[in-house]
């Protein structure tokens, strides 16, 4: 069975490069062209991943995506936009996006992310996604939190970044690879941003006094939790 990707884009010409470009690599291409199209197509035909654009008319891509979240938790959501600032890409994670990527873009780096984050689903569902860091159970497929029977729920971008810092537990994260995997770019004006997504993880963890998430200064942060 092909793998099914739903394609949301209201520029017709770009949708049908694209859904050319699909068909040719194997995959089952299905066309949307606005938000509410794309909502009702996944709810009828499904989908194994969703490339939506953000600004589309009747309902914007950010909008769709929150409807789908409600129905689906893991399946993958690559954002296609115009817009660039940091606000914009944030808003985008927060909503549920696995991935953005800007406007105008190569095929071939759509296909580099679309293969990666098919890889990575595959994974999560042969794999360990429950991960115990000291008295927290950590579901990074749910994005939640559970001590002593308390759930919490940490936002996309938290997710993100507790993802590398678990998997490399008690070894340094490089920050630049912390931006990458939330931004999808390494800038000094993002430095502050992560720092900021780092103290509310340390927020979340706060009832084990164990765990503490270190800032190597000048190179990343580090996860332990001795």
């Amino acid at each position: 069975m092909k793998t099914k990707i739903l394609l949301v884009e209201d520029e017709h010409d770009l949708s049908l490069i694209v859904c050319d470009t699909l068909h040719q690599q194997g995959y089952e291409a299905i066309a949307a062209f606005d938000g509410i199209d794309g909502l009702t197509k996944y709810k009828t035909e499904g989908a194994d991943l969703i490339v939506a654009d953000v600004m589309m008319p009747r309902l914007d891509g950010f909008t769709m995506a929150k409807e789908i979240r409600r129905i689906s938790s893991d399946v993958p959501i690559i954002f296609l936009t115009a817009k660039s600032s940091i606000d914009d890409v944030e808003q985008g994670f927060d909503v549920g996006a696995n991935d953005y990527l800007r406007k105008p873009f190569e095929l071939r780096e759509l296909l580099v992310r679309i293969r990666s984050l098919l890889k990575s689903r595959l994974s999560n569902n042969t794999g360990n996604s429950v991960y115990q860091i000291g008295n927290y159970c950590y579901d990074s497929i749910r994005q939640l939190l559970t001590c002593d029977g308390k759930e919490t729920t940490i936002s996309n971008i938290e997710a993100r970044i507790l993802d590398k810092l678990v998997v490399n537990i008690d070894r340094t994260v490089d920050a630049s690879e912390l931006m990458i995997a939330v931004w999808g770019r390494d800038e000094i004006s993002n430095r502050n941003s992560l720092h900021g997504y780092i103290h509310k993880l340390r927020r979340a963890f706060r009832h084990d006094p164990k765990i503490a998430i270190i800032n190597q200064r000048g190179f990343g942060y580090r996860l332990t939790a001795k």
